[in-house]
């Protein structure tokens, strides 16, 4: 029976105490069960921070370290977070040391009506910058903002990473692809009002693309709205399998693989 891979999770949030009560004996049955790895996905210097001491806890779970679009506006001081960030990633042997695989989650997003765009396009540049110096995969985060984060990592050819939960076309997925990106589908590849996603997973070369969660949000049907984890991408893998006429199993085993070569993992 093959494990899963969840490219993307947040298994810091409030919600799985509230919810589940225990978060880590939630890790530790998910773990002992269908679950091979998970990434922790941070997205502010706070809970980066929390990302790798909850990795360290547990030896198929990593992290990542960034500062998200939407989390970006909390900083009075734009270029000082950035700097605390650059610490946080440190030196190949500390990423090593405290299982960092890439830098994110950062990009944009455009759905709120007080978003400063302005600001989350200098972060996202600057993060894309120091992705390039320490020679790390990205984790993009685009909503509603298709775009403009093309445009921002057609401007950096050498950075190589994966959009996530991804809503885009399935042509922006093919340039994504020839661009060295991988394409990661959530539980949003379940719904039935989004035949735009299913799509895109068929647009997608089988070697390019990654399962996730996105937890606690984007429940897979039949369990869409309540708190996700880790355990349900079972239903995410049987939408890609069904899209690429493929078995389950082998759903899973070749996202994992793709996870795996993308996070030097």
């Amino acid at each position: 029976m093959e494990k899963l891979f969840d490219s993307h999770a947040h298994y810091y949030d409030s919600r799985f105490e509230r919810e589940m009560g225990d978060t880590d004996a939630l890790l530790a049955a998910l773990f002992a069960d269908r679950v091979g790895y998970i990434v922790n996905i941070g997205t502010d210097i706070e809970n980066s921070k929390i990302c790798i001491a909850q990795a360290a806890k547990y030896p198929n779970m990593y992290c990542t370290v960034g500062i998200h679009p939407s989390d970006g506006q909390q900083y009075a001081d734009a270029d000082e977070a950035l700097a605390e960030l650059e610490t946080l990633i440190g030196t190949p042997d500390t990423r090593r040391a405290q299982k960092i695989v890439a830098l994110g989650e950062i990009g944009l997003d455009y759905h709120y009506d007080d978003t400063d765009k302005a600001r989350q396009a200098y972060m996202l540049e600057e993060q894309l910058k120091m992705a390039e110096r320490h020679d790390l995969p990205v984790v993009i985060h685009d909503r509603e903002a298709h775009g403009d984060c093309f445009d921002a990592i057609c401007r950096h050819p050498h950075v190589r990473g994966v959009f996530h939960s991804y809503s885009g076309s399935a042509e922006m997925a093919k340039d994504l692809v020839r661009r060295g990106f991988y394409v990661s589908f959530s539980g949003v590849a379940t719904f039935k009002n989004a035949p735009k996603v299913r799509e895109a997973i068929a647009a997608v070369p089988n070697d390019r693309i990654l399962i996730e969660t996105d937890a606690p949000y984007l429940a897979p049907v039949p369990h869409r709205g309540k708190m996700n984890h880790s355990g349900l991408m079972l239903y995410t893998a049987e939408a890609v399998a069904a899209v690429k006429g493929i078995d389950t199993d082998t759903a899973i085993a070749l996202t994992a693989e793709n996870a795996k070569r993308l996070f030097g993992i």
